[in-house]
């Protein structure tokens, strides 16, 4: 199967509905979910273990495998660990950057500040099964830490063993505990604590429809990141762009999900024709060809060509990629033009892999047009804002009148009265009696 060449301006709605509208398929798993959750939190490990025991075909014996992944540290390759020491070092620097810092101003209405302060307990999903993700533990723990989060939770699919990299990157970020339970079982454990696994505050990290159902099953109970989709990228290209660095870009996310999204959008049909063939070429006797040809066959993936960089720009705009690459001249101008993007790779040395790895950004980002609302996992994720305020009585003087009509217009006579019974029997600027002003 070919990745198809399409002309933007010829989509139909149909297919623009199948670009523009991506779907995680929460729905049609969310019934199931919400059984599984009901469970969890109210038998605790017991339903825990049965669920791994029938979704994972695993035994679990001790659910709380941190020891392991000390041990897993010590034991795995040394090139393997150092790479991993590396992009957590890289990760750790990058979200250092966003540590907001507390602040107290004077203002005509007095002093006004704002203060941080990190959660106290946070689960990160680290998904499992058809393949492995020590990256998103990175990705999930090192911005809690660097947020000063006291205890960060991890949990992963069990496994015979559990995956020693995913165990070892876990030690390396820093994890408080690490727990052998995967899937909506994991986030419901997190949700609500079990008998090992103890509660926390907000769930966080990416995961299949299971795992997004049961995030979506828990909020408001607990707080989460966002609910995310299969992976997805488009690449932005003109004719400068080396076809052969495109393809290789679509093809990395194509090995993510039979459900990924790619694809890539320019103003050459010479440059598109060049993109499909070197996808195809490049996709050959691969280890997962399968779900690579599974993507392609998405209806949400394609290579477009559209009639000007700027109507790919506004095709860019409207899908709000979860990896937007900008592999064109002037990528610069291009990226002042786009807002809605989870996270952008500007030009042709800049793979979407070294995000997902090494770079130091983060990979958990918006997919399903999620860039429209909101932004990516970062140190603010894992932080709560309090709003600080100290008036004197000139101050609260200078408000007085605005307070007072205010909450007199809303009928809430008390508010006004907390502010004139500072004042004693006369108003602020002594004019009048209170109660008359009343």
């Amino acid at each position: 199967m070919q990745l198809t060449v399409r002309e933007v301006a010829e989509l139909s709605p149909d297919e623009r509905a199948a670009f523009f509208e991506r779907d995680a398929g929460v729905a049609e798993v969310r019934s199931d979910v919400r059984d599984i959750v009901s469970r969890v939190r109210e038998e605790g490990d017991v339903a825990v273990r049965n669920f791994c025991r029938e979704f994972d075909g695993v035994e679990v014996g001790n659910l709380d495998v941190t020891d392991d992944a000390e041990r897993a540290a010590e034991e795995i390759d040394d090139d393997v660990r150092e790479a991993i020491e590396t992009a957590a070092a890289n990760v750790r620097e990058f979200h250092e950057r966003q540590v907001p810092d507390d602040w107290r101003d004077s203002f005509d209405a007095g002093e006004l500040g704002r203060r941080f302060r990190p959660l106290d307990r946070v689960g990160v999903y680290a998904p499992g099964g058809t393949a492995a993700y020590p990256s998103s533990v990175l990705m999930g723990v090192v911005p809690a830490k660097v947020a000063g989060v006291e205890h960060v939770a991890v949990v992963t699919p069990p496994g015979d063993p559990v995956n020693p990299i995913t165990l070892a990157a876990a030690h390396v970020a820093g994890a408080d505990r690490i727990y052998s339970v995967g899937g909506a079982q994991g986030v419901a454990a997190l949700a609500y604590g079990t008998e090992t696994v103890k509660a926390v505050q907000k769930v966080v990290g990416p995961g299949n429809k299971w795992v997004t159902a049961a995030k979506a099953e828990v909020r408001g109970d607990v707080d989460i990141d966002f609910l995310a989709g299969p992976s997805e990228v488009l690449v932005v290209a003109d004719e400068t762009c080396d076809p052969e660095f495109v393809a290789a870009d679509l093809v990395a996310q194509a090995e993510h999900d039979p459900n990924a999204s790619v694809v890539a959008v320019t103003d050459d049909r010479a440059v598109a024709d060049a993109v499909r063939d070197a996808v195809e070429r490049q996709i050959e006797g691969r280890a997962r060809e399968d779900t690579i040809r599974a993507a392609l066959e998405n209806d949400a993936s394609g290579v477009l060509v559209a009639r000007s960089m700027s109507e790919a720009v506004l095709f860019a705009e409207e899908y709000a990629a979860e990896h937007l690459s900008i592999q064109a001249d002037g990528d610069e101008a291009l990226l002042d033009r786009i807002s809605n993007a989870g996270s952008v790779f500007l030009g042709p040395y800049t793979p979407v892999a070294a995000g997902d790895y090494a770079s130091g950004t983060n990979h958990v980002l918006p997919t399903s047009g999620g860039a429209k609302r909101y932004g990516g996992l970062s140190v603010e994720t894992f932080l709560r804002s309090t709003t600080v305020q100290r008036l004197d009585e000139g101050a609260l003087s200078g408000l007085s009148d605005t307070i007072t009509t205010l909450a007199e217009a809303e009928g809430l006579e008390a508010h006004a009265e907390s502010v004139r019974a500072r004042f004693g029997d006369e108003t602020p600027d002594g004019s009048d009696d209170a109660g008359d002003a009343a």
